[in-house]
């Protein structure tokens, strides 16, 4: 084998390293998500059960409460995350066209901006110079918009991919309180909530830590600590403000 096939080689073996990291990141990043929006179900739901639960007895108005509550905390979530990725799909597109004609009017101050930004990163000029320009022969917007902008070209996020994972994950994560405080167990149904949704939010917690390399046990117990001070809270709301009224 000659040494530029070799070095061809090693290129296509580099490049499909570095797609197959690119696109595991991707992934992770939507598991992450998805993880996150179930806890926010998980905890928002749960919450509000509570306080429900601790106004009346009444089975069926706590039901008609959590889908009430998982219903519209999905659609928020949705509409939310779209209304967020869109805007920063925006915000890239518009500062991908001016850095487009920046480009096309000013192909010289471009190439010395690509040369210093590789300056700072520890290179002498001379071989700066050279990577800048070698990365312009190939694809200009693309080296700029990573090196300036940190934009990676074709990995813009989908706006409506985003909103639909978030109302699946926050709708998943809100059925579970709602079927532990609306099951036959009438009588023990505040501890079943409190069980279930502990054990849920450890499990959350753990994927999620896992997910992002970190220890899981800090995580773990924050969710925990958090929805349980939220529980008792509207809970003890709900006792003292709907015995009262009914």
């Amino acid at each position: 084998m000659t040494k530029p096939e070799i070095v061809a080689q090693d290129e296509a073996l580099i490049a499909s390293t570095e797609f197959q990291k690119s696109a595991m990141a991707a992934k992770l990043n939507w598991l992450r998500a998805g993880v996150l929006g179930a806890n926010d179900g998980i905890m928002s739901t749960s919450g509000l059960l509570m306080g429900i639960a601790g106004a009346t007895t009444d089975s069926a108005v706590i039901l008609f409460s959590g889908v009430a509550a998982v219903v519209a905390g999905s659609i928020s979530m949705a509409g939310g995350e779209y209304t967020s990725v869109s805007a920063q799909r925006d915000s890239e597109m518009a500062a991908l066209d001016i850095e487009r004609k920046e480009l096309a009017e000013q192909p010289e101050l471009e190439l010395r901006e690509l040369t210093w930004f590789y300056e700072q990163k520890g290179l002498e000029y001379d071989l700066a110079r050279k990577v800048a320009e070698s990365l312009t022969e190939k694809d200009a917007l693309k080296a700029h918009a990573e090196a300036e902008l940190g934009i990676e070209l074709g990995s813009h996020a989908s706006p409506t991919a985003a909103a639909l994972s978030s109302f699946v994950a926050f709708a998943a994560g809100g059925i579970l309180p709602l079927l532990a405080v609306t099951g036959p167990w009438v009588s023990v149904r505040i501890p079943v909530t409190i069980v279930a949704v502990v054990i849920s939010l450890v499990i959350t917690g753990y994927v999620g830590a896992k997910i992002g390399g970190a220890k899981a046990t800090k995580p773990i117990l924050r969710n925990v600590l958090i929805s349980l001070a939220t529980m008792g809270i509207t809970y003890g709301i709900g006792v003292l403000v709907g015995h009262p009224i009914a």
